[in-house]
């Protein structure tokens, strides 16, 4: 499996020219960060589009640490044994949300294999802890899979969040080269366990393009998720965060991203989008606003 492609120039597409006011913004952003201590997926993952977030009030906040218990091929979050649960965490994630006056709070968080609730009950602390700061808010949680369990699913959907997401992230042929310690039945069946559980949450997924799947993949694997119960989608360009990750493999193109934004509206999401610097969280409040004008 060759590297060759992250060699090349990228494309014109995929070129980020952040406007000065924007970079006040993050700036802005990164101070209050700092000063609660606190982590961002938006500087920990290197998101393209973190300081558009920032000034549109939406912020994605990484709990449980920085140091994941697994090691995705695909990630720039530092490999290894975590450190200890900071049990002040939940309430200065609120604090800083509410001091950002975000409109939409998003939290994610590590993967914590090494906990007995694999971090569950920090999520449904922060969770609660953003609704008692900022009641007016919408949060989405984007989860790890918690091995599967039930009991630790049902602590964070019991936590109210109006969305809870969950990425496959890739064709299940490339599960074993992209994220070995994952399974690919076991996110699907999370997907499906909140709507059984709590039909009125949101259920959202994401994929990234360019490791290598083939289109007949991705058609199979986005009705999977629809088959599951998944309302909304996010698909978007993989880049390899160095010479050390998983290889880059291909450069979609835009027009390939809106091929397959429509057909995942024919296949029924409610919430679709599909571009190379779409990201998880990008925009993610649209995806409210869209289902309150519905």
């Amino acid at each position: 499996m060759s590297g060759k492609v992250e060699k090349k120039r990228k494309p014109d597409w995929l070129r980020v020219r952040i406007p000065a006011e924007i970079r006040g913004e993050e700036d802005r952003v990164a101070g209050i960060l700092s000063r609660y201590h606190l982590n961002t997926v938006c500087h920990e993952a290197l998101c393209p589009n973190r300081g558009e977030c920032f000034q549109r009030q939406t912020a994605t906040f990484m709990i449980l640490g920085a140091v994941c218990s697994r090691n995705c091929r695909f990630c720039n979050v530092n490999p290894g044994r975590p450190g200890p649960l900071d049990c002040g965490e939940p309430e200065r994630v609120a604090r800083a949300a509410a001091e950002l006056n975000l409109r939409h709070v998003v939290v994610t968080s590590v993967t914590r294999d090494d906990l007995p609730d694999g971090g569950s009950e920090h999520f449904a602390l922060t969770v609660r802890a953003i609704h008692a700061h900022l009641p007016r808010a919408t949060v989405e949680v984007l989860i790890p899979d918690f091995l599967g369990n039930p009991e630790d699913l049902d602590r964070v959907i019991a936590s109210g969040p109006d969305i809870i997401n969950h990425n496959i992230e890739t064709v299940p042929r490339l599960y074993p080269l992209v994220r070995p310690q994952a399974v690919y039945e076991r996110s699907l069946e999370l997907i499906r366990r909140v709507k059984e559980r709590a039909p009125g949450i949101l259920t959202k997924s994401g994929m990234m393009l360019g490791l290598g799947e083939e289109r007949e993949e991705v058609i199979r694997a986005l009705g999977d998720l629809r088959d599951n119960r998944c309302d909304m989608l996010t698909l978007g360009q993989y880049l390899a965060p160095s010479a050390d990750h998983y290889p880059l493999q291909e450069y979609v193109t835009p027009e390939a991203f809106g091929e397959y934004g429509a057909l995942a509206r024919e296949l029924g999401f409610s919430y679709v989008a599909s571009a190379p610097l779409v990201r998880s969280s990008y925009l993610a409040e649209e995806a409210l606003a869209d289902r309150s004008r519905g």
